[in-house]
């Protein structure tokens, strides 16, 4: 068993009904801003199958200090105020990856 140090970050936002096309159009087109900084592993939307208007948002990091360091950071804070005109409100859940069995098993196929 292979363990990992990434540090997983997940938002729960609840959309303004009507909005959620608009919202993951916005989504996906500044998704670059997280993609693109050096300590982001990966990132997802997910839509709940259970909650009208609810969306997570995912996103694995390097480590904690540099997930904050970015929380931080001006380009965030920009990336933010284009998602939040679309939220009634949202939360942010921070967690620490202990097995990542998705990618044992793909590099074990390989």
């Amino acid at each position: 068993m292979k363990s990992t140090n990434a540090f997983r970050v997940m938002l729960r936002m609840q959309i303004i009904p009507g909005k959620e096309q608009d919202f993951e159009r916005v989504w996906y087109s500044v998704a670059d801003v997280v993609g693109d900084n050096p300590a982001n592993i990966g990132q997802w939307l997910l839509r709940s199958a259970e909650e009208d208007g609810v969306y997570y948002i995912m996103s694995d990091w390097v480590d904690e200090e540099r997930f904050r360091a970015f929380e931080r950071s001006e380009e965030h804070v920009e990336h933010r105020k284009k998602l939040h005109p679309y939220r009634s409100h949202g939360t942010m859940t921070t967690l620490r990856v202990v097995y990542d069995l998705g990618r044992e098993r793909a590099e074990t196929r390989r």
